[in-house]
C-alpha cells in the first residue's frame, strides 16, 4: 500500500471513529483535521469518557493523532449553561507536540488470571501515559535519617513526574476494539519516538 492510500485509509478511519463516539462529531473532526493539516497520519486513538460530577453527567472526548513529525492531542468537553453562557456549550482545544519533545510513553496493562496468560491475549484494561514536559508534578515530603531519635532538619526529598496525559481504556467500558486501538497507538508512538533518538 502506498503512502497516499494508507493516509486516505487512516483519515477515513479517524473520521469513522469520531462519528462512532457520537460526541459532537462535526466539531471534534474539524478541530482535529485543522490541527493535522495536510500531514499524513500514522496512527490515531479516539477515547470518549463519561464522568459524574455531583448531580451532572459530563462527557469528554480525547483524540490522539500521530503524524510523521508530531503528536497531536485534542480534548473536547461539554459544559452546562452558566453565568458566562445562557446555553450549554463545548470547549475544544488541540495541542501539537514535536515528536522530539516526548520524553516518555508508558503503557500499563491489566490482565486477568496472569498464570493462564497466553501471548496475544487482549488486556482487560490499559493505561497510556505520555509525557512531554508541559505538566510536571512534584511530590515532596520531609527527609529523615535512620535514627529514630534524631530531631535534626534533613530538608525535603521528593520526586518530579512528567504526567501530561493519561488515558485509561477498558474492555468492559470502551470495548475490545478501543483497547486494541490504544495498544496499536502506544506501539506506534513508542516506535516513532525511538526513531527520533537514533
Amino acid at each position: 500500500m502506498d503512502v497516499m492510500a494508507k493516509t486516505s485509509t487512516t483519515t477515513q478511519g479517524l473520521r469513522a471513529a469520531i462519528e462512532r463516539s457520537g460526541y459532537y462529531p462535526a466539531l471534534v473532526a474539524e478541530a482535529v483535521e485543522a490541527a493535522v493539516g495536510g500531514e499524513p497520519m500514522r496512527s490515531f486513538l479516539v477515547h470518549q469518557e463519561t464522568t459524574f460530577d455531583q448531580n451532572e453527567v459530563r462527557r469528554h472526548v480525547t483524540v490522539l493523532v500521530l503524524t510523521e513529525h508530531r503528536f497531536i492531542v485534542s480534548h473536547t468537553d461539554e459544559q452546562a449553561a452558566d453565568n458566562t453562557s445562557p446555553t450549554p456549550y463545548a470547549t475544544t482545544s488541540t495541542e501539537s507536540v514535536k515528536l522530539g519533545r516526548i520524553s516518555s510513553v508508558v503503557l500499563s496493562r491489566v490482565v486477568a488470571n496472569p498464570e493462564q496468560y497466553q501471548p496475544g491475549t487482549l488486556p482487560r484494561e490499559v493505561v497510556l501515559t505520555i509525557g512531554w514536559g508541559a505538566v510536571s508534578r512534584i511530590d515532596l515530603e520531609p527527609a529523615a535519617c535512620g535514627d529514630p531519635n534524631c530531631e535534626a532538619d534533613h530538608g525535603y526529598t521528593g520526586s518530579s513526574t512528567a504526567d501530561d496525559l493519561s488515558l485509561r481504556v477498558s474492555e468492559a467500558g470502551d470495548g475490545p476494539e478501543t483497547v486494541r486501538q490504544a495498544l496499536a497507538f502506544a506501539q506506534a508512538l513508542s516506535e516513532a519516538t525511538a526513531d527520533i533518538t537514533r
